[in-house]
């Protein structure tokens, strides 16, 4: 297996963990880090996608939230909600992982970890995640005055 599909897997049950055992469990998630592979550099990206996705947790939640029609966070299972986190912060801040990339190996997390419906779920979610990311990149002015409205 690649390595960087090896840390995708590892980080995306490090936020299933941090989601089920509450944000306090950070300090005590370098164990499974320790545990969950040999290979030192896919436990260190690993680390690196897990902590940056829960540093960004609520901005990527509310990305998934707008983007997940007649969905709320509330309803997604706990499965489906980590692979959408890490696969939206590799989206938003991960400029080195080609978004095609990410959705793809986002897509294959679902098919080996949640039901037969969520790969096309997960799929339809990181669509709209990703136009609504290019949007803003193409028209920051408007993306800006929308901000602001919401606030």
């Amino acid at each position: 297996m690649d390595k960087r599909t090896r840390a995708r897997q590892i980080a995306m049950q490090a936020l299933y963990q941090l989601d089920v055992r509450g944000g306090n469990a950070v300090s005590s998630i370098d164990s499974f880090f320790a545990e969950s592979d040999e290979d030192e550099s896919c436990r260190e990206l690993a680390k690196k996608w897990c902590s940056g996705a829960w540093e960004n947790v609520r901005q990527c939640d509310k990305l998934i939230e707008e983007s997940a029609v007649r969905w709320s966070l509330s309803r997604l299972s706990l499965v489906d909600k980590s692979i959408l986190r890490l696969a939206v912060y590799q989206l938003q801040f991960c400029e080195d992982i080609p978004p095609k990339v990410s959705i793809n190996e986002a897509i294959e997390l679902a098919k080996k970890y949640s039901g037969d419906k969520s790969p096309a779920f997960v799929n339809g979610v990181l669509d709209a995640v990703l136009k609504k990311i290019t949007e803003k990149e193409q028209n920051p002015k408007v993306a800006e005055t929308q901000e602001k409205k919401e606030i």
